[in-house]
């Protein structure tokens, strides 16, 4: 499936926010990319305000837009605030939990992580970054793999109690998804009713 492979520097800068993590050039040049970035623009429309936080959650998660609305729709006909359980949906993503346990420093990183078939879902080897971890799950590295030099690299140091939802293990060299975060506990900056409007649309 087609993924976004472009300069990542230019998306940010687009949103004026690290989304894919500390950016030096974003720190140094805070405005939208081209000719005219550094004029100042005009006002942006309600629907293209709605329109932008899509593609920032987008971005931000590695998802595209068919994807996205899948997760969407399937947000809509479940019990609860729609605009918060398609973020629990978007953090429930494998890859997105591999990246949140530190195996990897960005979800594209995740991403490729789970595709060459380092990572396990109660045991068993799980090669689709897509997949949606359920709660009680346990997410860990093949044993194969444990010894791999980025994985450790990566490790090094983390802050396994950043995210509440999921309990790290040592042993496992993984972690056990135990529950859906809150949405207070999710730091992404995205104001997910805007999304849930350009939907409802």
């Amino acid at each position: 499936m087609a993924r976004y492979t472009g300069p990542k520097t230019k998306i940010a800068r687009k949103f004026g926010e690290p989304i894919y993590g500390p950016d030096k050039v974003l720190a140094k040049r805070n405005f939208p990319p081209g000719q005219h970035g550094q004029n100042k623009r005009r006002k942006t429309s309600e629907y293209g305000v709605q329109l932008r936080e899509k593609q920032k959650a987008k971005y931000t998660y590695g998802v595209l837009e068919k994807q996205f609305r899948n997760l969407f729709e399937k947000a809509s006909s479940m019990k609860g605030i729609t605009g918060e359980i398609l973020l629990q949906l978007l953090e429930s993503r494998l890859d997105n939990v591999v990246y949140r346990l530190g195996l990897a420093r960005t979800r594209a990183a995740a991403r490729q992580i789970v595709l060459h078939r380092h990572i396990t879902v109660n045991g068993q080897v799980v090669n689709i970054p897509s997949y949606q971890v359920k709660p009680g799950d346990v997410v860990a590295v093949r044993e194969k793999s444990k010894s791999l030099e980025v994985i450790n690299d990566n490790l090094a140091g983390f802050n396994h109690t950043k995210y509440p939802w999921i309990e790290w293990d040592e042993s496992l060299k993984g972690g056990k998804f135990l529950h859906l975060p809150a949405r207070e506990d999710i730091p992404e900056n995205i104001k997910e009713q805007l999304i849930v409007e350009l939907y409802s649309k």
